[in-house]
């Protein structure tokens, strides 16, 4: 089962890759576990969604 187990930094280089391509089940599984018991990496994946977000309104943005 050790497969499964990652670190908060093993995570938070998972949630970056997410943005760029789709993970694999089993990393996508090991995500899920990891941020159903840490306190520190889902406010991360927030911070990351916020980003994703606010650059998507930026490139959408036009002075009129």
């Amino acid at each position: 089962m050790m497969i499964m187990r990652r670190t908060c930094k093993e995570v938070a280089a998972l949630l970056v890759a997410r943005e760029d391509r789709d993970l694999p089940a089993i990393e996508r599984m090991a995500l899920r576990l990891h941020l159903a018991a840490c306190t520190a990496c889902p406010i991360f994946e927030r911070q990351l969604l916020t980003m994703r977000n606010a650059l998507q309104r930026w490139r959408g943005y036009t002075e009129e």
